[in-house]
């Protein structure tokens, strides 16, 4: 009885230091890849999306997403790119609500256009349907958004790629 009680608390000890597994994956990233690199890596969940989006004058053939910021519980990181042409698009999440997917163009050398889907089902695009399409998604079940990656050349967006991972909120 003894041995099995000592099996037992070892097990139990063992299982209460062992570290939640960490369910990460990434979307490499797609685009032309020009210009100085960028992480928008933050602590705390995704609470919203803002994008500039170059304005279309009439005489250029597409848009292009030149400054994108996240949002990470109420504070927004610093901004990736410019927002000197852009109209500014932003979307919040819902409490429990996070970013599943991401999906897009690119073309001629930009990020044309961008659409970003939660776990309710809830959808913002923005951007130009021009172009080569890609499209993000976690490959583990529970994965949301963490954050993006990418390369930016002062005019606009030239490549961007996803960071998965499952969420521990570490105050529960």
């Amino acid at each position: 009885m003894l041995h099995h009680f000592l099996v037992l608390s070892a097990l139990c000890a063992m299982s209460m230091t062992m570290p939640l597994p960490d369910f990460y994956s990434y979307s490499p990233a797609t685009g032309d890849g020009s210009g100085t690199e960028f992480s928008t890596a933050h602590e705390g969940r995704i609470t919203g999306v803002r994008v500039y989006e170059y304005p279309n004058y009439g005489y250029y053939s597409n848009n292009y997403l030149n400054g994108i910021q996240l949002q990470y519980n109420s504070n927004w990181t610093e901004l990736v790119g410019v927002n000197a042409y852009g109209n500014e698009k932003e979307m919040t999440l819902f409490n429990n609500e996070h970013f599943v997917q991401i999906s897009g163009k690119y073309y001629s050398g930009y990020i044309s256009e961008l659409m970003f889907v939660t776990n309710e089902g809830r959808s913002f695009k923005v951007g130009q349907p021009y172009g080569i399409s890609f499209n993000f998604y976690p490959t583990h079940d529970g994965s949301e958004l963490r954050f993006i990656s990418g390369r930016q050349n002062g005019f606009a967006l030239s490549s961007i790629g996803a960071h998965w991972a499952v969420y521990y909120n570490s105050t529960s």
